[in-house]
C-alpha cells in the first residue's frame, strides 16, 4: 500500500525550515528503532523521542515540548486516540499524527481525538517521514474519502452499537429504540458475530479501531 506523495524534498517550498523535536508512542521495540532511524536521517529533525505508555509520553511532552508526536492507534493495552487527547490537553501545540499497522480509524474519530492525521505503517519510509513533517509544520495529512473499514452494519445495528458504547443496558436501549429486548439481543449478537467478538466490551473496542464509532 503506498501513500500519497508526501516525500519531505517535495512538501510545498516556503514552509518553515525550522527542525522538528518528534515523540514516537509505540511499545514495540523494533517499531521504536525503525521509526527512530528513519527520522534520525532527515536533516529536518532536530531530535526524536520515545515513549512506551501514556505515562511516558506526558512526561517527555512536559519536558521537551515536541512539535510532532507519532502515535501508535494502539499502545499496548491503551487508546493511541486517548493518548492524543492527553497530548492536545496537555500543550495544544504538539500535532498528533496516528499510525497502525493493522487498525484503522475514521477521519472523523481522528480528528475529534485532536490529532492531525491518520497514516499506515505500511507506507514507504519517505511518505511516513513526509507526513510527520507535514503534521509537525501544522498541515493535517488524512487519506482522501477514507470510508470505515470493517464489516458492513444495517442502520439499525449501527444504533446499537453506538447505544452499547454509551453504556446502555439492552433495556435501555430497548426503550430508546422503540424494540423489544428481545429484538435489541437479536441485534447485538449480530453485531458481535459480524465483528468477530465476544461481548460489549470487545464490540466497542474493535469498533473503535475500525473507525465504525468515535
Amino acid at each position: 500500500m503506498t501513500g500519497p506523495d508526501l516525500n519531505p524534498a517535495r512538501i510545498a517550498s516556503g514552509t518553515s525550515d525550522r527542525k522538528l523535536r518528534v515523540l514516537v508512542v509505540d511499545d514495540h521495540e523494533v517499531v521504536h528503532w525503525g521509526l527512530r532511524m528513519m527520522l534520525g536521517e532527515q536533516p529536518w529533525v532536530e531530535r526524536t523521542l520515545s515513549a512506551r505508555n501514556t505515562q511516558e509520553a506526558l512526561a517527555l511532552a512536559r519536558r521537551y515540548d515536541p512539535h510532532v508526536a507519532l502515535v501508535d492507534l494502539f499502545v499496548g493495552q491503551e487508546s493511541g486516540a486517548e493518548i492524543c487527547q492527553q497530548l492536545v490537553a496537555l500543550s495544544p501545540r504538539i500535532n498528533v499524527l496516528l499510525i497502525s499497522g493493522a487498525g484503522r480509524i475514521s477521519p472523523n474519530a481522528a480528528k475529534a481525538a485532536g490529532a492531525s492525521g491518520f497514516i499506515s505503517k505500511d507506507w514507504p519510509a519517505a511518505d511516513i517521514a513526509g507526513a510527520v513533517r507535514m503534521v509537525g509544520l501544522g498541515m493535517t495529512v488524512f487519506k482522501p474519502h477514507e470510508s470505515p473499514a470493517g464489516p458492513p452494519l444495517s442502520e439499525r445495528e449501527r444504533e446499537v452499537l453506538e447505544a452499547v458504547a454509551s453504556g446502555a443496558t439492552n433495556r435501555e436501549i430497548a426503550s430508546s429504540l422503540y424494540l423489544s429486548p428481545h429484538t435489541v439481543k437479536e441485534h447485538t449478537s449480530s453485531l458481535y458475530r459480524k465483528l468477530g467478538v465476544r461481548n460489549r466490551a470487545e464490540a466497542v473496542q474493535k469498533a473503535q479501531r475500525l473507525g465504525l464509532i468515535s
